[in-house]
């Protein structure tokens, strides 16, 4: 029987194709009621957001949203996919990163990775916070080699590191036609940390050996992740890597190897983060721009990137570090629907210190998840074909590409690095990041937003990396709240408590209730323990219960409506208890007693830095 409504259109009938007129129309109604008189166009850039490289997220997409065509899995330009198969066949990669300066301790996690669905491994050599290169052959005792790929990360110390790699491939029988992995020789991602000079010779060698011994070793990385850590947009990441990869290019064809064959000693690492279309658009598109550098250098099959995801240390927060749990696994989702071939998931207690085991498990289960039980690897390039993927792919490779030609014409990457180029246009992006984090129009979960004054410190070993000196910055997003709390944290072991808000709220809970919440979790954010008791107050109990609440600063929380009637009365009140500050949540208005206003946009950075001054709080 065939369901009738009530208008008599059957259900199994096609339903009308609204025209995008229509749409605009009802969205014009929307905007109305909430004060915006706007229409057309208007109507729809009205719920526009500009993000990052100018780039503006639109709130519809159709097919009138055309972008260049992606061409098929496999085949060139490769936005699609390296590989014709995508990651159907096994996956991607499950790359886990490894540094611990102990032999001993590093073969424990390695070797638990390695049985519970790691498929490759990343391991830190050197320095101060990677493994001795005399302890490689320890921390990789009873891994088999053929099985498990190594990429190394052997900075200054490469040749030694690279020589005991390939000294223990022989060493263990393993054909030299087997090897998998990468030395991760990257002069230019060196000299963008520490601020040196770039030297190309090692990685030139390296890249022949392996051209000519080892096919299935690649020699070089191009890691992008110097110039996301420093704050650079996902198209500054991207076009510093293109301007990385020509470079080497150029060193390696003149060194001897054909364009096909220094291609193939590439591997292009890239930053994952939460914002899982734009990871998805930011591979995408970095297979479609080196295919496209590829075919310039005539050999346009050679083009195919070898990609490597990591999540995103900058998004890796210190405070509520377990929210780091649900950020990479967005991040992973995001690398893996958009094509990486190994993807890293760092432990959420990354930014801590040396991770435990527990947080090494989760790390790898991100990936099994998302590929054993949501099948996520099972389609390939499940994005190709949305509207808003496509023609955001197509945006971020546009400005990547203005980005990679900028530093061309200042002489190439090593010149631009040299010159502060780079360093310049990366500074201005996180500049402009850091006022809307500060602004939380870029919420932090668990930092800016919803913060938990009484969580239990999660506390790591530390690290023992001393940090780059002369290079680009390495920031983080939660670094100016971090400050806040430290100060706060300095306070609390100094006095037994930390520094207080009283709230003073107005009028039924109706009437207080959200811009109370607001005025708690924005003061919270900045270590700043709010008191609410009691719960209402009015001219003639403010002042005994200010008195009460054993601070000197108050923030009146209720309706505008109410804020005209009592707020200076109440305002009056608690600074005659000894108030030395008022605020009001809300917008900034006419209020006597009223010294500032809190509301949403306003930088709260600045705010709770400007009452812990007041508090005396160090």
């Amino acid at each position: 029987m065939t369901v009738q409504p009530a208008d008599g259109l059957s259900l199994a009938a096609e339903f009308p194709d609204p025209a995008h007129e229509q749409w605009q129309s009802l969205v014009e109604g929307v905007l109305r009621k909430s004060g915006k008189d706007v229409s057309g166009s208007a109507a729809e850039e009205a719920l526009s957001t500009t993000v990052e490289d100018g780039l503006i997220t639109r709130p519809l997409y159709t097919s009138r949203d055309d972008a260049p065509d992606a061409g098929l899995p496999g085949f060139a330009p490769f936005t699609r996919g390296s590989k014709p198969e995508g990651s159907t066949a096994g996956g991607w990669g499950v790359r886990q990163r490894h540094g611990s300066p102990d032999p001993a301790r590093l073969n424990e996690a390695v070797l638990a990775d390695l049985e519970n669905g790691v498929t490759s491994l990343w391991l830190t050599v050197g320095g101060a916070g990677g493994v001795p290169v005399s302890g490689l052959a320890r921390a990789l005792d009873g891994v088999y080699l053929d099985l498990a790929p190594v990429a190394l990360d052997a900075g200054d110390e490469l040749d030694a590191a690279a020589t005991e790699l390939l000294r223990l491939y022989a060493e263990r029988e393993v054909p030299a036609k087997s090897v998998r992995g990468g030395l991760g020789a990257d002069p230019l991602g060196q000299a963008a940390r520490s601020g040196g000079a770039p030297d190309l010779t090692a990685a030139i060698s390296w890249a022949q050996r392996c051209t000519r011994e080892y096919p299935g070793l690649r020699a070089v990385t191009v890691d992008a992740m110097p110039y996301h850590e420093a704050g650079g947009s996902a198209a500054q990441e991207l076009g510093s890597s293109l301007a990385t990869g020509v470079a080497y290019l150029r060193a390696l064809t003149e060194a001897g190897l054909g364009v096909e064959e220094a291609c193939a000693q590439l591997e292009f690492r890239y930053a994952a983060t939460a914002d899982q279309f734009l990871t998805i658009a930011k591979l995408r598109a970095a297979r479609r721009l080196w295919a496209r550098v590829a075919e310039v250098c005539g050999a346009p099959e050679a083009g195919a990137q070898r990609q490597h995801a990591v999540t995103s240390p900058v998004m890796m927060t210190r405070r509520d570090p377990w929210v780091n749990m649900l950020r990479t696994t967005l991040a992973c989702l995001g690398a893996g629907v958009g094509g990486a071939d190994a993807v890293t998931v760092l432990p959420f207690d990354h930014a801590l210190g040396l991770p435990d085991a527990f947080a090494r498990r989760i790390a790898r289960n991100t990936s099994t998840i998302l590929l054993e039980e949501s099948h996520l690897a099972r389609v390939i390039d499940p994005a190709g074909g949305s509207w808003y993927v496509e023609r955001l792919t197509d945006e971020l490779a546009d400005s990547a590409w203005a980005f990679f030609q900028e530093i061309e014409r200042a002489g190439g990457q090593a010149a631009a690095l040299a010159s502060g180029t780079v360093a310049e246009r990366l500074a201005a992006t996180w500049a402009a990041r850091k006022k809307n984090l500060a602004r939380r129009k870029e919420p932090i979960t668990g930092v800016s937003e919803f913060p938990q004054l009484a969580e239990r410190a999660v506390e790591r070993e530390a690290v023992p990396v001393a940090a780059p000196q002369g290079g680009l910055p390495v920031v983080r997003r939660d670094e100016a709240f971090e400050e806040l709390r430290a100060r706060s944290d300095a306070h609390l072991a100094a006095t037994g408590r930390r520094p207080r808000v009283f709230i003073a709220a107005l009028g039924p809970a109706a009437a207080h209730t959200a811009r109370a919440s607001f005025a708690a979790n924005l003061f919270q954010a900045g270590g700043i323990e709010p008191v609410h008791e009691p719960l209402r107050v009015d001219a003639s109990s403010a002042a005994a219960a200010f008195a009460a609440s054993g601070t000197d600063v108050a923030c009146l929380c209720s309706s505008d409506a109410l804020y005209a009637e009592q707020a200076g009365e109440v305002a009056e009140a608690l600074v005659s208890a000894g108030a030395q500050r008022v605020y009001l949540a809300g917008r900034p208005g006419d209020h006597s007693g009223v010294d500032e206003y809190v509301f949403a946009g306003c930088d709260v950075v600045a705010v709770l830095s400007s009452v812990l001054d007041r508090m005396g709080v160090a």
